[in-house]
């Protein structure tokens, strides 16, 4: 920190150009990021006795030691800056969205020739199209499935044309789902066509495809062809099912997003209704952090920001329940990621009026239904945080990083890395190591091996100024499952990169039950019916979790290469055939030499010495026994 900062003296310093301010708190940490048109009247206003703040405000200038300013040339430029480091810093004073999760996506991989249609968990900038978001995962495959037997576009990963016609195809071509271009059955320009019919379809646009389904279906009906009838006429109520949903169309068919917003207390529920072509395609509704005395029309802009900033479609329209003061910078910001004009508009009547309203209400009803939920959440995940920071006497933790290492007698040995952010895991950039410089038993050496991996990548992405990832971005602590001499090889990594980041050691008693933490050479009793204890244990439990089930994996995958291996003439290929025919080693071993001549891809031979194998060497043993 530094100490000399004259907070009056730099104010009398500050520019009258547009820019970016963040203020820190005694322990250097980022509690506020802030834009201005004009960084000397805005920052000035902060320290102004005469002037009312408001109880948020008021509450952070006790806390600032002080600030620093970024200048750009514009108001835009400063948004975008803003919006980075907000994400980056997540400021306790600024207003967050409280769910990290990532809603998945459908992505349309339109930048290939024989374009795929997959879930997308995570959103990279590139050209291919994206829709959503969707609630759940099972949502995104049920859309890929229906997709697949209306339209049969590949989800695969076969790169096309390359590797036409040398595999066969697949299962979905077999039951309908794929015109298997991997083979040359469809051409590039037909297979273009159909893409085009599943954009039109994601962007909800049914009347054609339930047109064409009904009359597939009345043509195979009067040709009676009737199972092929009674598998369109399914098609076709999926179809409407999904169409029966939007009870809402719009005579313009543009793509608007409804957003409105609920406040009790420290909580907010922004409800957000997806409008495509017109159509209310769906809903979802976003939980945010607020302070006391936030102004909804400031914690609408703040969403905006940090939604749109990470979702790759932005529509023609936003609707909002008020106006904002940033109303146009927001528009501009908004036009340069969608490469199109953005209205942000608040309607005073008729049907777009009465969708506000309606988005309002739900987030209303949300925000009531779930409140005593969000507060039970906040104490297990937020409250179980803050809890520990008073007991190590740290601030501002968001990120935390927790490391594993598991090995049987050395064989196989993994690490594991799990990461919580606002106390929930982020299971995303949860990562596993397998140990490639250490030999045998030797916990430490692995340990040190894991956490120079992951800091030397980070630093690597860091200094590539990649976006913010699993490994770009540097925890507030790490927990290092065991004592001192974990906690020990974590600050010698440490020090050898030059990061100053706190570890503390998560200690077991001689029951394999946490007793307490150990930090800064000290171990720290926790009172085992706290919530921070209960934390403590939970990512413990998860980092051991993580780290034995990649063990076990790696385990049973030698254990069975290790056993065909040792056959002669059997190599991958035919392990492969017999594992996918037999299903495991103990039905390999008692199959009878039909059974095993008559698998797919062994020819007599093979057979033969895989009987041989097996039986030769029961025998053995038997005789051995004896």
């Amino acid at each position: 920190m530094e100490s000399n900062f004259d907070i009056q003296e730099e104010l009398k310093k500050l520019p009258g150009k547009p820019g970016v301010y963040l203020m820190y708190d005694k322990d250097e940490s980022v509690i506020y990021v802030g834009k201005a048109i004009s960084l000397k009247n805005r920052v000035r206003q902060y320290f102004q006795t005469s002037r009312s703040k408001g109880i948020k405000i008021d509450r952070m200038v006790a806390h600032i030691t002080r600030f620093e300013y970024i200048v750009t040339d514009t108001e835009l430029e400063a948004l975008v800056l803003e919006c980075n480091l907000i994400k980056e810093h997540s400021p306790r004073y600024n207003t967050m969205l409280k769910d990290d999760k990532a809603y998945p996506f459908i992505k349309v991989t339109v930048n290939e020739p024989f374009p795929r249609v997959m879930l997308a968990r995570r959103l990279v900038r590139d050209k291919n199209k994206y829709f959503g978001p969707y609630k759940s995962a099972a949502a995104v495959r049920d859309a890929i499935d229906l997709i697949g037997k209306l339209y049969q576009i590949r989800n695969c990963n076969r790169r096309l044309p390359r590797d036409i016609g040398k595999e066969r195809p697949c299962l979905n071509y077999h039951i309908h789902q794929c015109g298997a271009p991997c083979q040359g059955y469809v051409s590039e320009e037909n297979y273009a066509k159909s893409v085009q019919e599943v954009l039109r379809f994601l962007n909800g646009n049914y009347e054609s495809i339930l047109k064409e389904l009904k009359e597939k279906m009345e043509q195979a009906a009067a040709a009676l062809k009737f199972e092929r009838a009674i598998e369109l006429r399914e098609l076709l109520d999926n179809v409407k099912k999904i169409a029966q949903k939007q009870k809402i169309t719009d005579n313009s068919g543009e793509d608007r997003d409804v957003l409105a917003l609920a406040i009790e207390e420290n909580d907010a529920v922004v409800q957000v209704f997806f409008i495509r072509s017109g159509r209310l395609i769906g809903r979802e509704h976003f939980y945010l952090r607020v302070s006391e005395g936030d102004q909804s029309s400031g914690v609408l802009a703040s969403f905006i920001k940090q939604y749109y900033g990470g979702t790759p479609f932005v529509p023609a329209e936003l609707m909002l329940q008020e106006k904002m003061e940033e109303a146009a910078v927001l528009e501009e910001w908004l036009m340069m990621k969608r490469g199109g004009k953005v209205v942000i508009k608040v309607p005073q009547k008729g049907m777009k009026e009465k969708l506000v309203e309606m988005a309002a209400e739900n987030a209303r009803l949300v925000l009531s239904k779930d409140k005593e939920r969000l507060k039970r959440e906040e104490a297990v995940t937020i409250g179980a945080v803050k809890e520990l920071e008073t007991l190590l006497g740290l601030s501002g933790l968001n990120r935390l990083e927790a490391y594993d290492i598991s090995n049987t007698g050395g064989f196989e040995t993994v690490g594991s890395m799990v990461v919580y952010e606002q106390g929930r895991p982020k299971r995303n950039d949860y990562r596993k190591f397998k140990i490639k410089g250490v030999q045998g038993m030797d916990d430490y050496g692995s340990l040190r091996e894991v956490l120079t991996r992951r800091f030397r990548h980070g630093l690597k992405e860091q200094a590539e100024s990649r976006e913010i990832g699993s490994f770009t971005a540097f925890p507030d602590l790490i927990l290092m499952d065991g004592g001192k001499g974990q906690v020990n090889i974590a600050l010698e990594v440490l020090r050898e990169f030059q990061l100053s980041i706190p570890v503390c050691g998560m200690v077991k008693d001689d029951m394999h039950r946490t007793r307490g933490l150990v930090f800064e050479s000290k171990e720290l009793v926790i009172d085992i019916h706290s919530q921070g204890f209960r934390f403590i244990t939970r990512i413990q439990d998860e980092a051991h979790r993580f780290a034995i089930t990649y063990h076990r994996q790696l385990r049973s995958k030698n254990q069975v290469r290790s056993i065909l291996d040792g056959i002669a003439g059997i190599g991958p290929t035919r392990r492969r055939a017999l594992m996918g025919h037999f299903m495991s080693i103990e039905n390999i071993k008692n199959a009878s030499l039909e059974a095993l001549q008559a698998t797919p891809g062994l020819n007599q031979k093979a057979a033969q010495a895989v009987y041989r194998f097996f039986h030769e060497r029961n025998a053995t043993k038997e005789g051995e026994t004896k």
